[in-house]
């Protein structure tokens, strides 16, 4: 069962430089700070660029990689702490109970989510979700849902 959607909003980013806009744009709204954000999309579709953009927005310096292999990256941010996960290689919802993210998902700050769908039925619902589409011409669609009061703060201009 899906949570209800409660806004939807859509994008087009006819290149990085308008993934980077609205990623310096979300990394301004408080209610990021404890914000649940899972990004859908084919492989090459752009999340992990979105996440590098805003993590860079939100101060992180240094190598900000994909989680692909690791399955969690963690981000010390000024005054924010921030999770990437990425689940695309579980290949059973469970893994992700037993990896203990119970803890981290619990915990205050930021959780990126790459292929939640992976750990369906484990994940609290996502405050905001982000399907990313891949045009013809390289350019993106990008499809916006909140399903919770702080995935609407996220959407509001």
């Amino acid at each position: 069962m899906h949570p209800p959607i409660l806004e939807t909003r859509r994008l087009h980013w006819p290149d990085e430089a308008a993934c980077a806009g609205f990623a310096q744009g979300l990394a301004a709204k408080p209610a990021l700070r404890n914000a649940l954000i899972e990004l859908q999309g084919p492989l090459g579709a752009g999340k992990t660029t979105f996440v590098r953009h805003l993590l860079r927005a939100l101060g992180a310096s240094g190598r900000i990689k994909s989680p692909t292999y690791a399955v969690m990256e963690p981000y010390e941010l000024p005054g924010l702490a921030a999770w990437h996960f990425d689940f695309y290689r579980f290949d059973d919802p469970r893994e992700w109970e037993d990896a203990g993210f119970r803890d981290v998902f619990a915990a205050p700050g930021l959780k990126l989510v790459e292929w939640a769908e992976r750990a369906a039925g484990l994940l609290p619902v996502a405050d905001l979700r982000m399907e990313l589409a891949i045009r013809d011409d390289n350019q993106r669609e990008v499809k916006l849902s909140a399903n919770t009061a702080a995935g609407v703060a996220l959407l509001a201009p």
